[in-house]
């Protein structure tokens, strides 16, 4: 049998060594040899090796673990409610967990509201109205206002779902009219990053980054440096939208609800949290909680994934119970992939606080029998109810409905604000990381262990010695991987690479290592990149590892969609906004990973380490060299050059596993640089916010 690489066969060997008898160990040593002698003489093409994946589930797994914790103890807490008092007590603590969640809120300033047109129909009009939530930051909604009725009338603010079109799709629309019929008056804003509010428009007024979720990732994902959230602004769009439909005489103020689906579900129910004026509430597609979302990998864009929320021990169902006891629906459907069995779970803990508080009525569940959407069936269960607590209408079914052209419900010209010069999110971004600059003052590593929110460390780690694995092309002969503990549930994956086959612990003896950090995979890493080259034949004595942090590499999750990692809304960014939510940043995790790899080389006898790394791996690397003792030389390629960087680009393309919460409050990266000249930082074409040289 011919050798697969070699093409020699056994007689082949004997007839070029004269040997009579080859034993097992000599042919595979006589195999290796003429392998080598053959690719001197003539390089084979060599097939490209998929990167090593050997814990595509760890990080998952351990987020699960830590919601289901989360929520276990919520769920006692709320076991614990006996009485009236303690239900009042409760709802007291749920808002003021929200608002540590959502604020502080910004200054109410005017609306300068202006109506742009009329829309007349037989049984109401719709007026094009624009306001100003935000000093110069325009929002467009229609008001829906009944004809014939007598005033003032019950009102209500309706929000969007993700439809590109906004406040013109078509279930908005209906459900507008539908109320509007049966006597509310109503109004609808178009979200920001669709509709007629597009943030990122070319010079035809098309967008340049696509519509609703695309949008809102790139402004909420940067908005999380300067400490803001995607979602607070949307709530204050809400907010500002019931400021406005206040002032109208036709409404009665005292009676005013929010309803919307998917999208428009959520800001549904973060409204009823935020806001206690509204008077009852009927949130659509949305309700659920987070373990379940969690745990069946749906992705949430970043509107939905309040900071804080699961530290804070929030879930939907307290955002709910902040408005407790008004009247609140829940809409569910069947087949819609918002699991229907956390919808139940929310009633039962609502209905349970409103039996406490005497109003057990005043909360229920309509599960419709269709997919996603605000079908006519939810709708009218919508109707049904609002009608029960305002005595308006006893209408049972959704009346005629005619849904009107895009381009008749605008309130600009041609259908975007940019025309009218409005003021973008990331303008405003851009001017708080420029104030933050001017104003910063603290002590460096007390601000990163406080912004990284790292965990207390002690003693060795733990380790696995996995299995070697051949033919993976290693620029040494040999390749040990360890599974290091870097906390329970988390390895952090280290590649030894040795000229001697020591399979066991790291030998002693040898006092300095090289630590590399990957970008994206260790094992790809450490045959391509050129880095690691360099760093072996400039420190021949020093022992050389190379390191996957947790979700890079070795346990790069395969969660949610197919190869979905790269994507804006893919299963990284799906776990570094969990990890906003459980007040500990994705970055600040990694850093963690970096600094028990280390503390584990000191455990193994190296007494100072040279810290290197590249990309996405250089900023975690770079927080732990500046807090770690043994690092004692720093070299990074294609580090950020600062958050700031980011921060004041419209365009930016790092992602937000990047990407550390309130850092430009607090410091930057330039400052971490500084502290690091110290300990011989090299910097190697560094990255701006697009990710090529600067």
């Amino acid at each position: 049998m011919k050798h697969r690489v070699t093409g020699l066969t056994r007689r082949d060997l004997l007839r070029k060594t004269g040997l009579a008898v080859l034993s097992v160990p000599l042919l595979d040593w006589l195999l290796v040899n003429e392998l080598h002698a053959a690719a001197k003489a003539s390089p084979p093409k060599l097939e490209p090796l998929a990167p090593l994946n050997r814990f595509p589930r760890m990080v998952h797994e351990y987020f699960v673990n830590r919601v289901r914790h989360i929520e276990q103890e919520a769920n006692q807490r709320r076991s614990a409610l006996r009485s009236r008092s303690d239900a009042l007590a409760y709802v007291r603590s749920v808002r003021e967990k929200i608002q540590s969640s959502f604020g502080p809120w910004t200054e109410k300033t005017p609306l300068n509201p202006r109506i742009t047109g009329v829309v007349e129909r037989d049984a109401y009009n719709i007026e094009k109205i624009i306001f100003e939530s935000r000093p110069g930051l325009l929002v467009t909604g229609n008001l829906y206002v009944p004809k014939g009725r007598k005033f003032p009338l019950p009102g209500v603010i309706g929000v969007c779902g993700h439809s590109a079109n906004g406040k013109a799709a078509g279930y908005n629309q209906s459900f507008s009219q539908g109320l509007a019929r049966m006597g509310y008056v109503t109004l609808i804003f178009d979200p920001i990053g669709q509709g007629e509010r597009s943030q990122y428009v070319d010079a035809n007024l098309k967008s340049r980054i696509g519509l609703g979720v695309a949008q809102h990732l790139q402004a909420g994902n940067q908005q999380f440096l300067v400490g803001e959230f995607f979602g607070a602004w949307r709530a204050w769009d809400g907010i500002r939208a019931l400021d406005y439909l206040s002032t109208r005489p036709e409404v009665d103020p005292k009676q005013v609800g929010v309803t919307g689906c998917s999208g428009g579900g959520t800001m549904t129910t973060w409204l009823a949290g935020v806001e206690p004026r509204f008077s009852m509430a009927a949130p659509s597609c949305f309700v659920t909680t987070f373990r379940r979302n969690l745990e069946n990998e749906l992705p949430a864009d970043t509107e939905q994934c309040p900071p804080r929320a699961l530290a804070l021990g929030l879930d939907h169902s307290d955002f709910l119970a902040a408005l407790a006891p008004k009247p609140v629906l829940i809409l569910a459907q069947e087949k819609d992939y918002f699991d229907a069995r956390g919808a139940e779970e929310a009633l039962d803990r609502l209905r349970r606080l409103y039996r406490l508080l005497g109003a057990e009525r005043n909360v229920e569940l309509f599960t419709g029998p269709l997919y996603h959407g605000y079908t006519p069936e939810s709708r009218e269960a919508m109707y049904r109810w609002f009608n029960h607590v305002t005595k308006i209408s006893d209408a049972q079914t959704e009346p005629p409905l005619t849904i009107e052209k895009d381009e008749t419900l605008w309130c600009t010209p041609h259908g975007q604000v940019a025309e009218l010069k409005s003021r973008t999110v990331f303008s405003f971004t851009q001017d708080k990381a420029r104030a933050l600059s001017r104003r910063r003052n603290s002590s460096l590593t007390k601000a990163l262990a406080n912004t990284l929110k790292l965990p207390p460390r002690s003693g060795a780690p733990e380790y696995r010695i996995l299995r070697p694995l051949s033919g993976r092309r290693y620029p040494k002969r040999y390749t040990v991987v360890y599974a290091v503990e870097t906390e329970p549930g988390i390895q952090a994956v280290v590649y030894r690479l040795s000229d001697e086959p020591i399979m066991s612990r790291p030998p002693r003896g040898i006092d300095r290592a090289v630590l590399y950090v990957s970008h994206q995979s260790a094992d790809a890493e450490l045959r391509d990149e050129l880095l690691i080259g360099e760093l072996l034949k400039s420190e021949p004595a020093s022992a050389l590892y190379a390191c996957d942090v947790r979700g890079i590499g070795e346990s790069q999750p395969d969660t949610g969609s197919l190869r979905s990692f790269l994507n804006a809304y893919g299963n990284d960014y799906f776990y570094a906004i969990h990890s906003i939510m459980l007040d500990y940043p994705y970055i600040g995790q990694k850093t963690h990973d970096v600094l028990r790899v280390i503390d584990w080389l000191v455990s193994c006898g190296h007494k100072e380490i040279h810290l290197a790394a590249k990309g996405w791996g250089a900023i975690p690397a770079t927080f732990a060299a500046v807090l770690a003792k043994p690092v004692m030389q720093v070299t990074l390629k294609n580090a950020l050059v600062s958050y700031s960087a980011i921060a004041e680009s419209e365009d930016y393309q790092w992602p937000l596993s990047t990407l550390l919460p309130d850092v430009l409050k607090h410091f930057d990266l330039p400052d971490c640089y500084q502290a690091l000249a110290a300990k011989k930082l090299r910097q190697i074409e560094p990255w701006g916010a697009i990710p090529t040289p600067v």
